[in-house]
Protein backbone atom coordinates (compact mmCIF):
# COMPACT_ATOMS: atom_id res chain seq x y z
CA UNK A 1 0.00 0.00 0.00
CA UNK A 2 3.03 2.38 0.46
CA UNK A 3 4.23 2.09 -3.34
CA UNK A 4 0.37 2.79 -4.20
CA UNK A 5 -0.10 5.74 -1.47
CA UNK A 6 3.31 7.12 -3.57
CA UNK A 7 1.95 6.50 -6.66
CA UNK A 8 -1.06 8.13 -5.79
CA UNK A 9 0.97 11.42 -4.10
CA UNK A 10 2.08 11.87 -8.03
CA UNK A 11 -0.26 11.54 -9.57
CA UNK A 12 -1.96 14.69 -7.61
CA UNK A 13 0.97 16.24 -8.01
CA UNK A 14 0.79 15.69 -11.62
CA UNK A 15 -2.33 16.84 -12.24
CA UNK A 16 -1.84 19.68 -14.04
CA UNK A 17 -0.27 17.99 -16.76
CA UNK A 18 -2.93 16.15 -17.57
CA UNK A 19 -6.43 17.13 -19.17
CA UNK A 20 -9.57 16.22 -17.52
CA UNK A 21 -10.62 13.16 -18.94
CA UNK A 22 -7.07 11.91 -18.75
CA UNK A 23 -6.40 12.21 -15.50
CA UNK A 24 -9.84 10.70 -14.31
CA UNK A 25 -8.45 7.62 -16.44
CA UNK A 26 -5.41 7.67 -14.79
CA UNK A 27 -7.21 7.57 -11.26
CA UNK A 28 -9.30 5.30 -12.28
CA UNK A 29 -6.47 3.05 -13.51
CA UNK A 30 -5.19 3.36 -9.72
CA UNK A 31 -7.69 2.88 -7.68
CA UNK A 32 -8.67 -0.34 -9.51
CA UNK A 33 -5.84 -1.82 -7.85
CA UNK A 34 -7.85 -1.42 -4.77
CA UNK A 35 -10.82 -3.96 -3.57
CA UNK A 36 -14.18 -2.77 -5.19
CA UNK A 37 -15.23 -1.53 -1.81
CA UNK A 38 -12.36 0.17 -0.69
CA UNK A 39 -12.93 3.67 0.99
CA UNK A 40 -9.23 4.88 0.00
CA UNK A 41 -10.09 4.49 -3.47
CA UNK A 42 -13.61 5.19 -3.45
CA UNK A 43 -12.16 9.17 -1.75
CA UNK A 44 -9.84 9.32 -3.96
CA UNK A 45 -11.69 8.40 -6.70
CA UNK A 46 -14.22 11.17 -5.78
CA UNK A 47 -11.48 13.45 -4.98
CA UNK A 48 -10.42 13.72 -8.71
CA UNK A 49 -13.87 13.78 -10.75
CA UNK A 50 -14.62 16.47 -8.04
CA UNK A 51 -11.32 18.24 -8.83
CA UNK A 52 -11.75 18.12 -12.40
CA UNK A 53 -15.50 19.94 -12.12
CA UNK A 54 -17.87 17.39 -11.32
CA UNK A 55 -19.01 19.14 -8.11
CA UNK A 56 -22.68 17.93 -8.50
CA UNK A 57 -21.70 14.46 -9.55
CA UNK A 58 -19.39 14.13 -6.88
CA UNK A 59 -21.35 14.53 -3.72
CA UNK A 60 -23.27 11.01 -3.30
CA UNK A 61 -19.69 9.50 -4.17
CA UNK A 62 -18.49 11.77 -0.73
CA UNK A 63 -21.45 10.09 1.09
CA UNK A 64 -20.20 6.28 -0.11
CA UNK A 65 -17.06 7.25 1.05
CA UNK A 66 -17.42 8.43 4.30
CA UNK A 67 -20.01 5.60 4.82
CA UNK A 68 -17.30 3.13 4.11
CA UNK A 69 -15.06 4.39 6.95
CA UNK A 70 -11.65 6.70 5.99
CA UNK A 71 -8.96 6.85 8.30
CA UNK A 72 -9.13 10.33 10.45
CA UNK A 73 -6.67 12.16 7.85
CA UNK A 74 -8.58 11.40 4.59
CA UNK A 75 -12.15 11.33 6.32
CA UNK A 76 -11.70 14.85 7.34
CA UNK A 77 -10.16 16.01 3.77
CA UNK A 78 -13.61 14.22 2.39
CA UNK A 79 -15.96 16.42 5.02
CA UNK A 80 -13.99 19.44 3.61
CA UNK A 81 -14.31 18.46 -0.39
CA UNK A 82 -17.87 17.42 0.41
CA UNK A 83 -18.85 20.59 1.62
CA UNK A 84 -17.19 22.85 -0.55
CA UNK A 85 -19.24 20.23 -3.21
CA UNK A 86 -22.27 21.13 -1.59
CA UNK A 87 -21.61 24.72 -1.83
CA UNK A 88 -20.62 24.71 -5.27
CA UNK A 89 -24.17 23.20 -6.26
CA UNK A 90 -25.82 26.18 -3.82
CA UNK A 91 -26.58 24.28 -0.62
CA UNK A 92 -24.57 26.73 1.25
CA UNK A 93 -26.32 25.83 4.67
CA UNK A 94 -25.55 22.29 4.39
CA UNK A 95 -22.06 23.02 3.99
CA UNK A 96 -22.25 25.72 6.81
CA UNK A 97 -23.66 22.39 9.28
CA UNK A 98 -21.07 19.91 8.20
CA UNK A 99 -18.02 22.27 8.94
CA UNK A 100 -19.60 23.63 12.27
CA UNK A 101 -19.71 20.04 13.32
CA UNK A 102 -16.14 19.10 11.67
CA UNK A 103 -14.90 22.10 14.41
CA UNK A 104 -15.69 20.18 16.91
CA UNK A 105 -14.59 16.72 16.41
CA UNK A 106 -11.18 17.85 17.09
CA UNK A 107 -7.91 19.93 15.62
CA UNK A 108 -5.58 18.99 13.35
CA UNK A 109 -3.37 20.43 10.10
CA UNK A 110 -6.69 21.33 8.22
CA UNK A 111 -8.24 23.44 11.02
CA UNK A 112 -7.58 26.40 8.29
CA UNK A 113 -9.09 24.56 5.45
CA UNK A 114 -12.15 24.15 7.41
CA UNK A 115 -12.37 27.75 8.08
CA UNK A 116 -11.58 28.50 5.52
CA UNK A 117 -14.05 26.72 3.93
CA UNK A 118 -16.51 27.83 6.40
CA UNK A 119 -15.90 31.52 5.78
CA UNK A 120 -17.17 30.96 1.94
CA UNK A 121 -20.32 28.72 3.01
CA UNK A 122 -21.09 31.54 5.31
CA UNK A 123 -20.56 33.99 2.68
CA UNK A 124 -22.55 32.13 -0.19
CA UNK A 125 -25.36 31.76 3.02
CA UNK A 126 -26.07 35.28 3.65
CA UNK A 127 -23.72 35.87 6.63
CA UNK A 128 -20.68 38.07 5.27
CA UNK A 129 -19.64 39.31 8.83
CA UNK A 130 -19.61 35.87 10.41
CA UNK A 131 -17.60 34.68 6.95
CA UNK A 132 -15.23 37.64 7.87
CA UNK A 133 -14.51 36.33 12.04
CA UNK A 134 -13.94 33.43 11.00
CA UNK A 135 -11.66 34.02 8.53
CA UNK A 136 -10.08 36.38 10.56
CA UNK A 137 -9.75 34.08 13.33
CA UNK A 138 -7.80 31.51 11.56
CA UNK A 139 -5.58 34.19 10.41
CA UNK A 140 -5.17 35.43 13.49
CA UNK A 141 -3.56 31.85 14.19
CA UNK A 142 -0.48 32.55 12.29
CA UNK A 143 0.52 36.24 14.19
CA UNK A 144 3.05 37.05 15.96
CA UNK A 145 1.94 40.06 16.77
CA UNK A 146 -1.70 41.70 17.02
CA UNK A 147 -3.36 38.56 17.65
CA UNK A 148 -5.42 39.06 20.67
CA UNK A 149 -6.71 42.56 18.84
CA UNK A 150 -7.49 40.72 15.49
CA UNK A 151 -9.39 38.04 17.75
CA UNK A 152 -11.33 40.68 19.59
CA UNK A 153 -12.47 42.09 16.45
CA UNK A 154 -12.80 39.35 14.70
CA UNK A 155 -15.41 38.33 17.12
CA UNK A 156 -17.18 41.85 17.52
CA UNK A 157 -17.77 41.72 13.84
CA UNK A 158 -18.90 38.24 13.40
CA UNK A 159 -21.82 38.83 16.23
CA UNK A 160 -23.18 41.86 14.13
CA UNK A 161 -25.67 41.83 11.99
CA UNK A 162 -25.54 42.31 8.37
CA UNK A 163 -26.66 44.72 6.48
Amino acid sequence: MVDWEHRLAALWVAMDQYSGDSFLAAMNTLVSELPHDSAVGACEQVSAYDSTGNSAAAIPFYLRALNLGLAEDRRRQAVIQLASSLRNVGAAAESVDLLRTEQLRGSDEYDDAVSAFLALALADSGQPNQALSVALIALSGHMTRYRRSLINYARDIGERKAD
